[in-house]
């Protein structure tokens, strides 16, 4: 099997456990861009049992909260495609009204140029912020 969310962390790793890990895209465009994603490979969110859902889930929200009081963003896209990539991880996209896409999904035409000025020490305070969040689960790895 070939997949690149198995071979590798898929991002710059800021916090990992057992069942899943958090990656910040190196996207210029969208700076904070994060990835959750499951360590072992399965396809959909059906695939992990009851308990591991509300773990995943626990773990995206988590760093939607880190990324909104990081970066104070205009709004947050959370999504789970996986048709390029189908190993399961989420996507975690701060969004704002200058951006070069929105309103629309990231993925599509552009809109416009992107204005983003480079954050100093992002995947630093990103890295705190998802830990922070993470430790005030009510469930341990």
């Amino acid at each position: 099997m070939n997949c690149e969310l198995c071979e590798s962390n898929g991002g710059e790793l800021l916090w990992r456990n057992r069942h899943c890990r958090v990656v910040q895209i190196n996207d210029a465009d969208y700076q904070g861009f994060c990835r959750v994603i499951w360590n072992s490979h399965v396809k959909e969110m059906s695939d992990l049992s009851v308990d591991e859902r509300r773990q995943l889930m626990d773990v995206v929200f988590a760093v939607e909260q880190a990324i909104r009081l990081t970066l104070a963003p205009d709004k947050i896209n959370l999504a789970s495609l996986g048709n390029l990539t189908p190993h399961l991880h989420w996507h975690v996209i701060p969004r704002v009204v200058d951006d070069a896409h929105f309103p629309s999904p990231v993925w599509s035409e552009r809109r416009r140029a992107g204005t983003r000025v480079a954050a100093p020490d992002l995947a630093t305070r990103l890295r705190a912020a998802v830990t922070s969040a993470i430790s005030h689960l009510d469930w341990s790895d």
